[in-house]
């Protein structure tokens, strides 16, 4: 009979963090030059992420992540994964792509792959990758590696939900393509969870253009005459 009460405990001080676990709630608002064309946007787009003070959490990678060439886009343009997970690339337009990222987080090159192929990336390590094909300048896409299981990104109102987050303490974090990395600095925050009150809307500076010309794998300005693109 001991034993089967012991049993009963420890399986009940197992449950304990997943029994109090609660969903994380927040607002956030874009706040844009007065005018601004892209104001009927909404506030979609806001990365939101936990990092626990406390412990490490358990980090597992996604399964079935794509980022399609189509249109001579990426879709979709913004992806947001944990470390480790792979990233696949299929190419879904008539003619040749060649994805890359040079700059901060993942490097790599994918090379020439025509219409109907695809490759794959992993991430190993946190940071933000600027994704770009070297034969089309109009193509730009963003890849979020995260070390932690809690984040959400806003929807048009807003309004961002983390589930399942373990009562405890956390560094409060955001990511937003257009904001510089000093006002998503100053944004950061220790907060409890429970959440206390008077976090209230948290405003997101928007002050990077939409469009930002950068250079091709080789550092040099984009070739018009490749014979490759159509």
């Amino acid at each position: 009979m001991r034993f089967f009460r012991t049993a009963f405990a420890l399986a009940w001080l197992a449950l304990l963090p997943c029994a109090y676990a609660e969903d994380f709630h927040l607002s956030v608002h874009i706040r844009r030059e007065s005018g601004s064309a892209a104001k009927s946007q909404g506030n979609a787009g806001v990365v939101v992420w936990l990092t626990p003070l406390d412990s490490t959490p358990t980090v597992a990678p996604l399964e079935h992540v794509r980022m399609v060439q189509k249109d001579k886009r990426f879709v979709p343009h913004q992806l947001v994964i944990t470390r480790g997970t792979s990233v696949v690339f299929p190419n879904l337009d008539p003619f040749f792509h060649n994805v890359f990222s040079i700059y901060k987080g993942k490097r790599f090159d994918l090379g020439l792959y025509e219409a109907g192929s695809s490759r794959s990336v992993e991430f190993d390590r946190p940071g933000v990758s600027f994704i770009f094909c070297n034969i089309h300048p109009e193509m730009s896409g963003i890849i979020l590696v995260l070390d932690t299981p809690y984040y959400a990104v806003s929807n048009e109102a807003g309004e961002v939900r983390i589930h399942d987050v373990p009562p405890g303490r956390y560094q409060l974090n955001f990511w937003y393509e257009r904001s510089s990395s000093e006002d998503l600095h100053a944004l950061q925050q220790k907060i409890a969870v429970p959440l206390q009150p008077g976090l209230g809307v948290v405003e997101v500076p928007e002050v990077i253009p939409e469009s930002v010309p950068h250079k091709n794998k080789y550092g040099k300005d984009y070739d018009t005459s490749n014979p490759y693109k159509p």
